[in-house]
């Protein structure tokens, strides 16, 4: 396959915008993460605890989206050096490992939303709790 200046230049606008989405979410868990420490020091409540472990987890997560992202791009950067050069057949292998880092950040974005989902899900399971037992007392 032969590739073109313009093939490694459609992921420009793709991995800009992936990379914003993850800073938003670094910034909203980065928040989220101050606010439960702050609740964790005022009265050491346990679940508060495993919250910020689960948040810490998906920043983990985030920072090899944010890396394989960025990866990608300089990648991306890289292939198009190579197609200036002429070296065609170098610049298809960059292009594919710019590929595959943007899958990788994708395969992490993916994992790290099926976590928050699970977070998401056990605190929800206590409120169904409490739901249940309150219907139960009404019905006694």
């Amino acid at each position: 396959m032969e590739i073109n200046m313009n093939t490694p230049a459609l992921l420009f606008p793709t991995v800009s915008l992936i990379l914003l989405a993850y800073t938003n979410r670094f910034l909203a868990i980065a928040n989220l993460v101050r606010n439960l420490h702050s609740q964790y020091e005022k009265n050491h409540n346990e679940k508060v605890l495993v919250q910020i472990n689960n948040l810490r987890r998906r920043l983990e997560m985030i920072r090899y989206m944010q890396g394989f992202g960025v990866s990608s791009l300089f990648t991306a950067i890289v292939c198009m050096f190579f197609l200036y050069m002429g070296w065609q057949y170098i610049a298809n292998a960059i292009f594919g490992i710019s590929l595959l880092l943007l899958m990788l950040s994708l395969s992490f974005s993916l994992r790290e939303i099926l976590v928050s989902i699970n977070a998401l899900n056990i605190l929800l399971s206590d409120m169904d709790k409490e739901i249940h037992e309150q219907k139960h007392k009404q019905q006694s």
